[in-house]
This record gives C-alpha cells, sequence and structure tokens, in this order.
C-alpha cells in the first residue's frame, strides 16, 4: 500500500510539471508583444459647480458681484448646468449633450514574473471628441448667458497593469497617464446691448486620465475589449470680457469700472469615456 501511493505521488508530480508549464507556455501566446487598434465609445461630461464668477473691477480676481444701480444681485434668478431655453430662469435649460468618441491607440505589452500572469504595458492614444458641455446664467434684466465647452481631441500616454489567469486569454487591468487635450468653448447671450469678447477660446491644456477595463483573445493575433476611462483638464484660461456696447452706463456690468470679465466658476473640464474596442497583435 506504501509503494502504490508513492507511485501515486510521483506520477502526480510528473503530470504537474508539464501541465505548469503548459499553463505558462500558452500565456506567453497573449498580451505579449505590440498592438494596434481602435475603439468607439460614449463620453459624457462630470462637471460641477456650474455656474458663473465675475471680475467686475478687472483685477484679475474673480470674487465680485454684479450688481445693479440700486445694490441687488444682478444675477440673483441664479444658473443652471444647461443650454438655456429662454432669456429668463423660467424657461429652464437642456442637458448637455453627451455624444459619441472614436480612437486610435499604439501600445506593447509585456508578461511579468516566472509564470506569467501579470500584464504591463505602455500605449498612445489619439481621440476625436464630440461631447458638450453648457453652463448658463440668468440675469435680473432679464437675459440668458450661456458658456459652451468641450474637448474637441486629446492625445494620451498611459501605462497599464493587469492579470491574466488561466491559459492567458484574458485580461483585467488599470490603467493611467497624462493626456494633452484642445478644449473648444463658446458663448451666447440674449443681451444685446453689451458688448462680449472671447479669450481663450481654443486652447490646448494638459490633463490626467485614470481607469480599468477588460480584454479578451478571440483569436491569436486579435482581441476585443471595454474599457472606462475618466480624465480631467484644466479650463482656467477661457473667459469673456463683457463692454459697454450700447448699454448706459448705469449697466451693471459697468458700475464697478467700466466693464466685467466673466468666467465658468469650475475651472476642470471632466469627462467620463465608456469605450469598446479591438486589437490587432503581433
Amino acid at each position: 500500500m506504501k509503494n502504490l501511493f508513492l507511485t501515486a505521488a510521483s506520477g502526480a508530480a510528473l503530470f504537474a510539471v508539464p501541465a505548469t508549464a503548459q499553463d505558462e507556455s500558452a500565456r506567453s501566446e497573449f498580451f505579449n508583444g505590440f498592438y494596434v487598434g481602435g475603439t468607439v465609445g460614449i463620453d459624457t461630461t462630470a462637471n460641477s459647480d456650474e455656474s458663473f464668477v465675475f471680475d467686475t473691477n478687472r483685477d484679475g480676481n474673480f470674487d465680485n458681484t454684479v450688481r445693479t444701480v440700486a445694490g441687488a444681485n444682478a444675477f440673483a434668478p441664479g444658473f443652471c448646468g444647461g443650454n438655456a431655453n429662454a432669456n429668463n430662469a423660467a424657461g429652464g435649460c437642456s442637458s448637455d449633450e453627451d455624444d459619441l468618441s472614436y480612437a486610435v491607440r499604439i501600445g506593447v505589452d509585456r508578461r511579468l514574473g516566472d509564470n506569467g500572469l501579470l500584464v504591463a504595458g505602455l500605449l498612445a492614444e489619439a481621440t476625436k471628441h464630440e461631447s458638450t458641455d453648457f453652463t448658463s446664467a440668468f440675469s435680473s434684466t432679464p437675459a440668458s448667458y450661456t458658456i459652451a465647452r468641450g474637448l474637441d481631441h486629446s492625445f494620451a500616454l498611459r501605462g497599464r497593469l493587469g492579470i491574466s489567469p488561466g491559459e492567458g486569454r484574458g485580461l483585467f487591468y488599470v490603467t493611467g497617464g497624462v493626456a494633452y487635450g484642445k478644449l473648444e468653448h463658446d458663448f451666447a447671450t440674449s443681451n444685446t446691448a453689451n458688448s462680449f469678447t472671447e479669450f481663450d477660446d481654443d486652447d490646448y491644456q494638459l490633463g490626467g486620465q485614470i481607469g480599468g477595463g477588460a480584454e479578451i483573445h478571440i483569436a491569436r493575433n486579435l482581441s476585443i475589449g471595454l474599457e472606462y476611462v475618466y480624465q480631467t483638464f484644466e479650463d482656467e484660461d477661457y473667459y469673456v470680457a463683457v463692454g459697454q456696447g450700447t448699454a448706459p452706463l448705469t449697466n451693471p456690468f459697468l458700475l464697478n469700472g467700466g466693464g466685467t470679465n466673466l468666467r465658468l466658476a469650475n475651472t476642470d473640464y471632466d469627462l467620463h469615456s465608456f469605450k469598446a474596442g479591438v486589437n490587432f497583435r503581433f
């Protein structure tokens, strides 16, 4: 009986070694080399504190209140996170425009460690974006003021680190890195008396990205995946200079120095991206 157990144990050990080697060999066939690919996704804006701030004395600090001759807050009707439907707050606002994004990417993956369970990679990506974020303000005139902004295109360099269990066809990973994108702005108002001049309405900004995803090989040289990326960009350069135009000197924008600068209170542009993609691997 003792000899029987020894024989069985020896046989199991001999079987286990080649099986482990076989698993490691199979893993090395996947997520271990260069690839090119593309994604299609949905971008949704994720911006809070959607209101305007004002610099009525143009000292560079947006910490003033636009007041009427009587001293009342000219923007007491308030703000909304959307596109104004009318020239007054009662008309409300429509929603932001969430839309598609399209990306191309090139990258490389490498398996780490003796068993190859971990995968580390680096990718470069170029993306075209279509979504638009709106913020509107209402004055007691009444009049509406709307700033629209969106990321036109962006370039990103991200690392990723994940685990690829079993024979290695699947990968679960986290990703993060830097991004550089072109933010575009537009301004609209129902106020036809004052003049309005935009500054830095098209501007490249540095940002960051972080997210995660899952990918699976459906063939030796072909993989598909799902990915989520949160990205944020600084947006503190854009503002609108309000001048006299045909308005009288009693106009609220003119009472504290002859003009007012306005911009968004939230100087970050944030975006959630949900992507589906395909990669061709070499």
